[in-house]
């Protein structure tokens, strides 16, 4: 039996060629970003909130349902509903505690699955979940093979451009990123004056940023002037389809915060979430912001 949905108008198979594009949402604007470029091309969405992690204004906007982590059964039925097989997944999300999923007849069927994505690196569980849609049948497809324009591009973005010191930073930042990821952890750090000054893991970017903040303050000789590069790329080898790494105009206004001098980011493979608010933000706040083409060795 299916299970409901929240949207009665749910899109049918066979509109276009490629049939209706199911997006699994999590947090930020992103989800809606992909969605209006489907659109756009003429092909229907159905977007699957998941609960506590969507933004319910951007969410309501499409033909939608709400999940909940470990409602598997539901998950699927609504997929079959609106006749979907092919799967966007985008925003970030917060990993589920295993003992508080709220399971579903369709999740026991698969404890031993979920239970996995309690442990190990975030790249080993991603591949899994890539996997687990892919052996059901589904197609999971990157989010910018639809909105390509989600990408950063390589060149200067902002104003101000980084300067021969910030370029000493950001060098050490992309090694750092690529030997971190070989490890599997996280997908960003801060460099100053060529030292690492602090590593993304598990909090996220916005709490490596706070934590940069905190320390400068004290620490009277970076409080002088803009120091320092925050990069971000992702992992060696990772699974590009889901969970690139992302920033915006919060990360823009957290890393000035915390006094850095700009943004470096690989080209390509960065998503730039809100892009006109993050330049600006970044032109109003004097930080530099550019997309560094990187090469399959670093």
């Amino acid at each position: 039996m299916a299970a409901p949905t929240d949207n009665p108008g749910l899109p049918q198979a066979g509109q276009t060629g490629k049939g209706t594009l199911a997006i699994l949402a999590g947090g930020g604007n992103l989800p809606s970003v992909v969605a209006e470029a489907a659109l756009a091309k003429g092909r229907p969405v159905f977007v699957i909130g998941l609960r506590g992690q969507a933004d319910e204004q951007v969410i309501s906007r499409y033909p939608h349902g709400w999940m909940d982590w470990g409602q598997i059964g539901r998950l699927f039925s609504m997929l079959e509903d609106a006749a979907c097989t092919e799967i966007v997944i985008i925003g970030p999300v917060t990993r589920p505690d295993v003992k508080h999923l709220k399971v579903d007849s369709g999740a026991l069927k698969i404890i031993p699955f979920l239970k996995t994505l309690g442990t190990g690196g975030d790249d080993r569980i991603l591949s899994s979940i890539v996997r687990f849609f892919e052996e059901r049948g589904y197609r999971v497809i990157g989010a910018s093979s639809i909105a390509p324009e989600i990408l950063a591009n390589e060149g200067l973005l902002t104003k101000k451009g980084p300067s021969d010191h910030d370029r000493a930073d950001m060098e050490v930042g992309f090694t750092a990123v690529d030997r971190l990821g070989e490890l599997d952890i996280g997908q960003a750090v801060v460099v100053v004056n060529r030292h690492v000054m602090a590593v993304e893991a598990a909090e996220g970017t916005d709490a490596m940023l706070a934590r940069c903040a905190e320390l400068r303050t004290k620490r009277y000789r970076f409080r002088q002037k803009k120091l320092g590069v925050l990069v971000k790329a992702p992992k060696p080898g990772q699974e590009e389809r889901i969970d690139l790494p992302t920033i915006g105009a919060r990360t823009v206004e957290m890393a000035a915060e915390a006094g850095l001098a700009g943004i470096a980011i690989a080209a390509n493979s960065v998503h730039l979430a809100e892009r006109e608010k993050a330049i600006a933000r970044a032109n109003k706040l004097g930080l530099f912001l550019i997309g560094e083409k990187r090469d399959e060795d670093g």
